[in-house]
């Protein structure tokens, strides 16, 4: 319990130093958002009097504090492209894109390469070992656009299994969403899976040299029963800190997949929104970003207790 209240002090602290650097940032925006919202041919009496409208006059500092008052309350303000929808709505209605492509294309990837992994690690140099090295390497330098471009040509245009631009959502057809979006998050998978079954494959062939490991094979116990009971979760903490990590990262950087699947993530919003100078949706969206980044990563530093007690006796 004193660790987790540490954690979250820790989080609203992370918190506030986000917020406010994205404010900062977001504030060197070139352009002007009178002009954004009214257009070109206004009055100079016209752009000044919507800049005093938005809080633009006041001190830098009033207007954090104003916005980030705001975003603890829920209100991250109104867009300012037309229809200038509220900045809440427009995120949740392409956020659960993102985190549904996300979460399945880990998930995805972690199943490929545990099984990977361990196979890899049951004989370090050997031939499997040499294989699956040498694949993950020719994975890895497939750019993202480029695999996906080749799944679509494949499976989309080729064979015709899988719809190239369409969305459905998770609550009104799970089975559809889940066949909609296995070729993007087919696509995020493979821009992590190397990186997974290298880290993990590296953390299991140290944990099998241990003494506890050695003593098992010498109690005769299966191999099998060694790598996946006694060597998996002692070797995983790398790899949980590195999909907490992908998880936070994923969740606002699939622009390209995004793209190329013509899918309404959050990527997108964030992309066009600082194009068009809309900073109350950039704000907001960095925000929403770097909150599930801090969370996610906080549950994974909690979960290390779990996975191994050591941890839970250094924390007390």
């Amino acid at each position: 319990m004193r660790t987790a209240l540490i954690r979250i002090g820790e989080l609203i602290a992370v918190l506030m130093i986000v917020s406010f650097g994205v404010f900062m940032l977001v504030s060197l925006l070139p352009g002007d958002p009178a002009v954004s919202i009214l257009g070109d041919g206004r009055s100079p009496e016209e752009y000044a009097a919507k800049r005093a409208e938005l809080g633009l006059d006041d001190n830098v500092i009033v207007r954090y504090l104003d916005w980030f008052g705001g975003a603890l309350r829920g209100d991250l303000g109104a867009s300012l492209i037309p229809p200038q929808n509220d900045v809440v709505d427009r995120i949740l209605g392409a956020l659960p894109v993102s985190v549904q492509l996300a979460a399945m294309g880990l998930l995805m990837a972690l199943l490929m390469a545990i099984p990977l992994a361990m196979w890899s690690a049951s004989r370090p140099g050997g031939l499997v070992d040499r294989i699956i090295g040498a694949s993950m390497f020719a994975v890895l330098s497939v750019p993202s656009f480029l695999a996906g471009l080749l799944l679509i040509a494949v499976f989309a245009n080729g064979l015709g299994w899988f719809p190239r631009a369409q969305w459905v959502r998770i609550t009104e057809d799970p089975l559809g969403s889940l066949y909609h979006s296995f070729l993007p998050a087919l696509t995020i998978a493979l821009m992590e899976l190397a990186t997974f079954t290298r880290v993990l494959r590296n953390d299991l062939i140290g944990t099998l040299n241990e003494d506890y490991i050695l003593a098992a094979k010498a109690k005769g116990m299966p191999p099998w029963r060694i790598l996946v009971v006694d060597a998996l979760r002692p070797s995983s903490f790398s790899l949980i800190t590195l999909l907490g990590i992908s998880m936070g990262r994923l969740v606002g950087s699939t622009v390209i997949v995004e793209y190329l699947f013509a899918l309404p993530g959050m990527g997108g919003v964030v992309v066009n929104a600082a194009n068009q100078g809309d900073y109350p949706l950039v704000q907001g969206s960095v925000l929403v970003i770097a909150a599930i980044y801090v969370l996610v990563n906080a549950g994974i530093d909690l979960s290390y207790g779990y996975l191994d007690p050591r941890t839970r006796r250094v924390h007390a």
